[in-house]
């Protein structure tokens, strides 16, 4: 059973503090506890209070350990210490939004990648010049070490975490028993131009749905934009203001997102596995394999295998 402890450092908001409950709690294999320095009944921004009745005793042997809140100021010395102490002992750290304040107060952002809500990347750097912000990621990890951008892409990284630990298969479960679309990859924007789709029925979701339908057969940017009856000029624009990514990287994104459920959930040989994720060859499969997930098809089957 992987141990997740949840730190809560006020101020917090309260859908921040629901969210590794959201994601976690839908995907087996998991134990979640929260925490906080001063036990009780805490207020949340914009939301009711909440109970928490656990003190950080609570971080001591967990595997991972996610921070959440605390954007306004200076967290509690104790917290601060106990998040150095998990680290050190080899426990993987995550923070949501705002969280990522607590972990640069505590030393473990120095010198590597970081993330937080668009709208406070400015101040996180102008606080923290030792970490090296990322304003135009939904998250990040480095050296054990992950964040994330606020509401939606916290709700990324924890799935990001589920695929990780049990792979894709179990994140993609989680997300349709939260109702949440599958993780998106961390580097795609964090802002994008059209977050809502637009009305009178011009967004591209109907596109995105006839492509997933075909992901194993040669698809071009001549065939997409022929679905949405647009000029590829205008698809490519659209497509990006939409969804952060260029049509041809969303469609290799979800090519090796459909290889790794095929290689978690089936025995088909690799040569089967490329064709029908759509990347062709077992030569592809592992070019695109490795650079995304670190793993040789072979090496990943394994992996995940054991741990499912």
């Amino acid at each position: 059973m992987h141990r997740i402890a949840v730190v809560i450092i006020p101020p917090v908001m309260s859908f921040d503090v629901s969210i590794p409950h959201m994601v976690f709690g839908d995907a087996s294999g998991y134990e979640i506890g929260v925490c906080t320095a001063v036990p009780g009944r805490l207020d949340t921004v914009g939301g009711p209070q909440i109970h928490v009745p656990d003190g950080l005793g609570l971080v001591k042997g967990a595997d991972t350990v996610i921070a959440v809140g605390s954007g306004g100021g200076d967290a509690d010395p104790r917290t601060l210490e106990v998040l150095r102490t998990a680290h050190a002992e080899g426990a993987r750290i995550a923070s949501l939004c705002t969280g990522a304040f607590v972990l640069a107060q505590a030393g473990l952002l120095d010198g590597r990648d970081a993330t937080t809500h668009w709208g406070l990347t400015g101040d996180l750097a102008a606080r923290y010049p030792s970490v090296n912000v990322r304003p135009d990621v939904l998250y990040v990890e480095d050296d054990g070490v992950f964040t994330s951008a606020g509401a939606a892409a916290a709700i990324d990284l924890c799935l990001h975490l589920v695929r990780l630990d049990f792979g894709a298969a179990a994140a993609n479960a989680a997300a349709r028993l939260a109702v949440v679309a599958p993780v998106r990859p961390g580097g795609q924007a964090q802002f994008i131009e059209t977050p809502l789709p637009p009305e009178r029925g011009t967004s591209l979701a109907a596109t995105r749905a006839w492509a997933l339908a075909r992901i194993d057969r040669p698809l071009t940017l001549k065939d997409l934009a022929a679905h949405a009856s647009t000029s590829v000029r205008t698809l490519t624009r659209r497509f990006h203001a939409e969804t952060g990514l260029s049509p041809l990287q969303w469609l290799l994104h979800q090519r090796v997102d459909r290889a790794r459920e095929l290689l978690e959930t089936t025995d088909l040989p690799m040569d089967q596995v490329a064709e029908r994720s759509g990347l062709g060859s077992a030569d592809s499969l592992r070019k695109h394999l490795t650079t995304r997930a670190g793993l040789t098809p072979t090496a990943y089957r394994a992996t995940f295998t054991r741990q499912r």
